[in-house]
């Protein structure tokens, strides 16, 4: 669950920190007093982008005018595995009470995420937050007018049963649409299959003639960096061998020579010195070695002109058939071998195409049949939602209503996810028959529709915190009383936090803040906290929308308070 939020010079919030509480917290406040600041705040904190979330167009335009940065900080409490394996899988430390610390620090030029500690990218953050939070805002209800999105709800309420299907399902339609593509640019090369030819037998020839072997591109370039180098090798080779010979006045063998007779004649007296005698026999032997190695070397340096003329020929050869075919001998041979399929196939071009054909029969018996299989499932899960939904639906007020997914299987728009085209359908009078949500709900269904799906889904899920950016859009009365006993419910088993403008739905609250506005000193700013049982009541009489907090508006309030309280079972 979500344990806190702390907020530091976000927009209007100078600083505000809030703990919210068990079942359902509801955030209340005067139009215009932040409401969309707090669960903005909230969005932002676990990753979403600045101008999705409160319409600013750079981090820099979202702190508070004259501070340096703003801070987000929230605190959530879990023991869920999926948690703690996400966790791991990030390299994050895991606390043994559950704690998660998320922070996102918003500087004018970049911002910063850490979990428990750890910096993060923002997509990584999305992924761990769709584990410990749902969030519902008012532009959400708008997807079900989509009903690509009906699929991809469908599918997420069928979980774990249709994972391994559709992903054998991807595996065969990429193969299959490869084929496909194979096919394609077969039938084009059949018009021009002589010049294909002609060009693969000429480009084959000319890797054949040249006789390559792998490396020999780099044996070659070490070759003719040595001979053309040779001179300047040669004087400079030649200066080393002479200063560690043992001719000349100043070589190094003369002067170690000198150095061993004379401690030669000294090492008889002591036995360290005798270990230094030994020392410098090592490096005498060592110094001859590699003065006879530079000798060695010296003579291989002499070679013909018409031998550095074959070297550089045959360098220039590996160089532009490297040019034409790839970038090392290696890529050249790799191709010469792709070149000896294409002939064959070419050839025999007829054989070819009649093989092609039958594997694509055999890929397209394969994936239809792994679309059939994840249909299969779409339609038993499709069952269990509509009558959920249409159970989830009664309860909240639809009192003739029928409602269904359909799935209909459709071959000819074949992609990756299968064949299906979802569709929920929906009836809100008795004896009308079912038509596409799309075209029947009001604003206030949607929202109602929305809950109930939200509702279904996490329990699903088993998502333990769910937030509600106003969810009563478009409702009042009996539909509002029900909407609150519906969440009254859900907030059984799980931590809602819902901002509402009805005093039906704040009744129902187990926790009540209120979100306010205060200009002070010419400076605006917006707080959150909570509420104890007196200011309550008086904010739920400003709901019901009275002028001034009278006694009877009061009374009201409190017989309202207390039917939720009835309901709750308290």
């Amino acid at each position: 669950m979500l344990v806190s939020l702390h907020v530091k010079n976000l927009a209007l919030i100078e600083e505000s920190e809030v703990y919210f509480g068990n079942g359902l917290n509801i955030l209340t406040g005067e139009t215009g007093a932040g409401k969309s600041i707090i669960i903005g705040s909230i969005r932002l904190a676990l990753g979403a982008a600045m101008n999705t979330v409160l319409g600013k167009s750079a981090d820099k335009d979202c702190i508070r005018t004259g501070a340096e940065y703003a801070l987000i900080e929230l605190i959530f409490s879990t023991q869920k595995e999926e948690v703690i394996e996400k966790l791991r899988e990030l390299d994050i430390p895991k606390e043994e009470d559950g704690t998660i610390l998320i922070q996102r620090k918003i500087l004018p030029s970049r911002t910063i995420c850490k979990v428990n500690g750890e910096t993060v990218g923002s997509r990584q953050l999305r992924e761990l937050a769709s584990l410990l939070i749902n969030i519902h805002g008012q532009n959400d209800t708008q997807t079900l007018l989509n009903t690509k999105k009906h699929s991809q709800i469908l599918d997420d309420f069928a979980g774990e049963e249709l994972v391994l299907p559709k992903e054998e399902l991807k595996k065969s339609y990429v193969r299959y649409r490869a084929l496909m593509q194979e096919m394609k640019e077969a039938n084009e090369t059949d018009a021009s299959r002589e010049k294909e030819l002609a060009l693969a037998q000429f480009e084959s020839e000319e890797i054949e003639n040249a006789r390559l072997f792998p490396g020999e591109d780099e044996e070659l370039e070490e070759r003719y960096r040595k001979m053309n180098n040779s001179k300047k090798i040669a004087e400079a080779l030649s200066r080393v061998h002479l200063a560690t010979g043992y001719e000349g006045e100043n070589a190094a063998g003369e002067s170690l020579s000198f150095a061993l007779r004379e401690i030669k004649s000294i090492s008889s007296y002591d036995k360290e010195i005798a270990e230094m005698e030994e020392e410098l026999l090592q490096i005498d032997g060592m110094l001859s070695d590699f003065n006879r190695n530079a000798a060695n070397y010296l003579s291989t340096l002499e070679f013909s002109g018409e031998e550095f003329r074959q070297v550089e020929e045959r360098l220039n050869l590996c160089n532009h058939l490297k040019n034409k075919y790839g970038n090392s001998i290696e890529e050249v041979l790799s191709y010469y071998s792709a070149l000896q399929e294409k002939l064959e196939r070419l050839s025999d071009y007829e054989g070819y195409l009649k093989q092609l054909d039958e594997k694509l029969k055999k890929e397209e018996e394969i994936v239809l049949k792994a679309a059939k299989t994840v249909s299969a499932i779409r339609k038993k899960y499709a069952v269990t939602l509509g009558q959920k939904l249409e159970t989830a639906l009664i309860d909240l007020n639809f009192t003739n209503v029928a409602f269904s997914v359909e799935v209909t299987e459709n071959p000819e728009k074949l992609t990756e996810d299968g064949y299906d085209e979802v569709e929920f359908m929906i009836s809100l009078n008795a004896g009308e028959p079912k038509k596409s949500l799309s075209l029947v709900a009001s604003g206030g269904e949607l929202s109602r529709i929305m809950l109930a799906l939200k509702a279904i889904m996490a329990d699903k899920e088993k998502i333990q915190t769910l937030i509600f950016d106003e969810i009563d859009a478009g409702i009042s009365g009996k539909t509002a009383w029900k909407v609150s006993e519906k969440m009254a419910v859900l907030g059984r088993e799980h931590q809602l936090i819902c901002i509402t403008h009805l005093p039906q739905i704040a009744a129902m609250a187990d926790s009540h803040f209120v979100i306010e506005k205060e200009a002070r000193n010419d400076v605006t700013t917006t707080a959150i906290r909570e509420l104890d049982k007196t200011e309550e009541l008086n904010e739920i009489a400003r709901l019901l929308g009275s002028d001034s907090i009278t006694e009877a508006v009061l009374a009201n309030a409190k017989e309202l308070k207390d039917m939720a309280n009835q309901t709750k079972g308290y």
